[in-house]
């Protein structure tokens, strides 16, 4: 049947250079059929429904960057590129990060995350404590991106307003001046900081 031709790894790639031109809300199964030149059902053999499509595009993301640490890293050097890492994934695409909060990626990244907490319980952490420093690091990260590609799509739409307009907001626009906007590398290595100087506090040295 011409449905078993069409590869599922081809529909996937296909679904994120899709999102990455018409963003979450304009992915659909009808657009993706169309940009793949076939009809409807075709994907369907693949896919129940589009919320299926939107696991494995989730899964195709996340299954490459799961890993520990490199020789001789310590934990926070780990956990600090593990983040970085997780945040350039969730930039890669647009809507990334909305795309990755409302999926279920499977089985496969959920043994690649047990794996990573096995490594921390090596390294002296209890498993709640590995639990725990791998779920704040991924939320943070998750929650930092989502107001990051929001603020993008806002400037795209032409609705951001700059805050050095506003002679209301001095002390805002004096730490912008200072240390870069609340969505700028230096904001997220600074918060990054934090929640790891919290998990060193009861972590193993």
């Amino acid at each position: 049947m011409a449905q078993k031709g069409l590869a599922r790894d081809t529909v996937v790639r296909a679904a994120l250079e899709l999102l990455d031109e018409v963003g979450l809300d304009g992915l659909s199964v009808r657009r993706l059929a169309a940009r793949l030149g076939v009809q409807n059902p075709a994907l369907y053999w693949h896919f129940r429904n589009k919320q299926e499509l939107l696991d494995e595009m989730a899964r195709e993301l996340l299954a490459p960057e799961m890993g520990g640490p490199r020789e001789e890293e310590s934990w926070r050097e780990w956990l600090t590129r593990r983040a970085h890492r997780y945040r350039r994934m969730l930039l890669s695409h647009r809507d990334g990060a909305r795309l990755i909060s409302g999926s279920n990626p499977g089985p496969e990244v959920a043994q690649a995350f047990e794996r990573e907490l096995r490594m921390l319980v090596e390294l002296g952490f209890t498993p709640a404590q590995g639990l725990h420093a791998i779920g704040s690091i991924s939320h943070y990260t998750l929650g930092f991106v989502l107001n990051e590609q929001a603020a993008r799509e806002r400037q795209a739409r032409g609705d951001a307003q700059e805050l050095s307009a506003y002679d209301e907001f001095p002390l805002t626009v004096a730490g912008v001046r200072e240390s870069g906007a609340p969505t700028s590398e230096e904001a997220f290595a600074h918060g990054l900081r934090l929640i790891l100087d919290g998990v060193a506090a009861s972590a193993p040295t």
